[in-house]
């Protein structure tokens, strides 16, 4: 059995997300409902990732 029916429940009961607007959610969208929040990104982070990864 899919896992759709209880994810379109989670969708209407939780989010109030009906089943139109449900099925025109990108993955990206629905993970950004569902998952849990990522950590931020803070400014060390940031400078960490240019001094890795420089710009041309």
């Amino acid at each position: 059995m899919t896992p759709w029916p209880g994810l379109l429940r989670l969708a209407a009961l939780r989010f109030g997300i009906g089943p139109e607007a449900f099925w025109r959610l990108s993955l990206v969208e629905w993970r950004a409902l569902v998952d849990e929040p990522a950590d931020t990104l803070n400014r060390a982070a940031l400078d960490a990732l240019v001094r890795a990864w420089p710009d041309g």
